[in-house]
């Protein structure tokens, strides 16, 4: 039915030129499509049908389903395009796919980096004499970073950075690994923070401090929308931190020292294309250092010689790796791939 109804319509006949050459490309399960639905228009629907049976979409009409599909059809040329470009990373068909670029942009990203943090002064860089680095850390192994974690479409990525880094020093410091709420930052923490509209780590590790802790997240769960701050009992778990720290700025061995020790906030620019369909690999991908979106980083390694930090974002498990991102370090520019050593941070937590 839904296929008749699509085909009924004028649909604009898509890139003849499209052929794939890229091996990744190839593997359906990788990137989400093969050669055969570049082929024809009607490969091409039969694909869209396939990918909302998959994503669990539903469209509120026929001319909104049309419309998806065009968005649809453009972002698999620009997939497909950059798929023959690109060799350390690869991009897929993911549940952002029916959305244009700035729609996405709109919806996911949520920092606001134009409210600068506080300057702090060299000393309080608790890492700064460190010497011996391991080769490599993953604090996912070390039982140190919870599950990923979904925003939706509230701009909330400061506060589950915030909370990734919280959660990491409160198991390592306290043995325990507890889901704490970001929902209480978004609902109560509105001095400097927005909520759904941005706010910025470093502000909402103040907030943590003066208010005594954090509670978990069973017991202020996540709305995906803003909400009404409550007053929670007092007899309810909390987790504390004692401060934060700033990493020094465009330095990332300093990044290093910290992140040897801890799961750290950072904040990137996630505003290319690249990142909406990013699948795999250890990206490398065209990004400036407007710092729009905040996530955690979780470690860092090697792989075919090319050195990454591991990422946690907060866009569900389906994108990146398992809801994870490698990308790459050691690139020769102070501010790091996509800003990502420009304004990192740290909660502590005295044992």
């Amino acid at each position: 039915m839904a296929l008749s109804l699509l085909s009924g319509f004028s649909i604009l006949t898509f890139f003849a030129s499209l052929f794939m050459s890229s091996s990744l490309a190839h593997d359906f399960s990788i990137v989400g499509y093969s050669p055969e639905h570049l082929t024809s228009t009607d490969k091409l629907i039969e694909l869209f049908e396939s990918w909302i049976s998959k994503q669990g979409k539903i469209y509120k009409s026929i001319e909104d389903k049309l419309l998806r599909f065009e968005v649809f059809k453009d972002n698999l040329k620009h997939i497909d395009k950059r798929n023959k470009e690109i060799s350390s990373y690869w991009l897929g068909l993911n549940e952002f796919a029916d959305l244009s670029h700035e729609e996405f942009k709109n919806k996911y990203l949520g920092l606001k980096s134009e409210v600068l943090r506080k300057n702090q002064s060299p000393g309080d860089f608790t890492y700064r004499d460190v010497t011996d680095l391991p080769k490599s850390v993953d604090w996912r192994k070390k039982g140190a970073v919870t599950p990923v974690k979904n925003q939706g479409s509230c701009g909330s990525c400061w506060a589950f950075s915030t909370v990734a880094a919280v959660e990491g020093i409160n198991k390592i410091v306290r043995g325990n690994l507890t889901s704490l709420s970001e929902q209480e930052l978004i609902d109560c923490d509105t001095s400097f923070n927005n909520g759904c509209n941005g706010g910025l780590m470093d502000y909402a590790f103040e907030f943590i401090v003066a208010n005594g802790g954090l509670h978990k997240e069973e017991d202020y769960p996540y709305l995906m929308e803003e909400g009404t701050c409550e007053e929670k009992k007092d007899e309810m778990e909390v987790v504390t931190i004692s401060g934060y720290h700033d990493v020094p700025e465009n330095d990332e061995q300093s990044l290093l020292k910290a992140l040897a020790h801890q799961p750290l906030s950072v904040a990137i620019e996630a505003s290319g294309r690249d990142f909406q369909f990013y699948s795999g690999g250890v990206f490398n991908g065209p990004c400036g250092t407007e710092l729009d979106h905040g996530v955690a980083t979780v470690g860092y390694g090697t792989s075919k010689e090319l050195d990454y930090i591991i990422v946690k974002n907060s866009w569900g498990p389906k994108w990146g790796e398992k809801g994870y991102i490698r990308m790459k370090r050691n690139t020769g520019k102070p501010e790091g791939l996509c800003g990502i050593n420009k304004m990192a941070s740290y909660p502590t937590k005295k044992k």
